[in-house]
């Protein structure tokens, strides 16, 4: 059998991969961090045993408020019920996809209303329809009093920034380019903490050697890649699977497995490619 743990080493960015069902023993070999998609505590009895046991063992616990895989965030009295749960070390709080103002609506009211463990620490989401929105939510954000924000990776309008013929391409250099303005003019700066949500291509991860803010990603990407057989190349890839990790329930054999620890393997590269660029 195949050990993913022979080809994983440690980041400066905290990487999580979010991992089916079935491969989640692995979790503690590959990650940095237990990334949580709340819906699924509730759906499967293993995947809440494994972050109770998480807790117990004392991981670090990023919660999200599953948005990317519902369509909307789960429902707020579930969410609360699991926090106080878990007691995660951040919870991403509620966004609402590439609206500005709602998703500032809910930013404030989580930040106001609700008490949440002493050391869970409340994530806002960047959303917006162009750069402008973007720059403006960011700003509010901060005003509002969070602590750390997080940029999603498949924004229509970042292909606005870097219009390409392959539009994954274009979202890819599209956050990018909106980080890289959004320090550049000051607004982030490097006491700021960002966390970077899921990716259009993996390679992107290399491209942030300026950008000292940037704490932690999460991405099923090189997993899910794995899963369906396909390897990433040096330059990474130039087309995107689109199944979603809660979505996948396939048999893990030793051909599966090594394929996973290719991606993992070049992945980390691409990470580390950037991190070095950095000192």
């Amino acid at each position: 059998m195949v050990k993913i743990q022979q080809f994983i080493q440690k980041n400066m960015f905290k990487v999580s991969h979010e991992l089916p069902i079935n491969m989640l023993d692995k979790s503690f070999e590959i990650n940095d961090y237990e990334y949580c998609l709340p819906h699924l505590l509730d759906q499967n009895e293993t995947y809440r045993k494994h972050f109770e046991n998480a807790k117990e063992s004392g991981s670090y616990i990023i919660m999200d408020n599953s948005l990317h895989e519902l369509g909307e965030a789960y429902d707020t009295k579930r969410l609360l019920h699991w926090i106080n749960h878990l007691e995660p070390n951040e919870f991403i709080v509620p966004d609402v996809w590439q609206d500005k103002t709602a998703t500032l609506v809910n930013a404030k009211s989580w930040m106001n209303n609700y008490e949440l463990p002493e050391n869970t620490t409340k994530v806002a989401v960047v959303q917006a329809n162009n750069y402008h929105e973007a720059h403006e939510c960011y700003n509010i954000l901060k005003m509002q009093g969070y602590q750390k924000i997080a940029f999603s990776y498949g924004a229509d309008w970042y292909a606005d920034e870097f219009p390409h013929p392959n539009p994954l391409v274009g979202k890819m250099m599209g956050r990018i380019m909106t980080i890289s303005r959004m320090y550049k003019s000051g607004l982030i700066s490097k006491s700021d903490r960002v966390h970077l949500l899921g990716c259009a291509l993996p390679q992107e991860f290399g491209y942030y050697a300026d950008f000292p803010f940037i704490e932690s990603i999460d991405t099923s990407n090189p997993i899910i890649h794995g899963l369906q057989g396909v390897k990433y190349n040096s330059l990474g890839l130039l087309n995107k699977e689109s199944i979603k990790i809660d979505k996948i329930d396939k048999e893990i054999n030793t051909d599966i497995l090594y394929d996973i620890n290719h991606n993992l393997i070049q992945f980390k590269q691409f990470v580390q490619d950037g991190n070095t660029k950095q000192n």
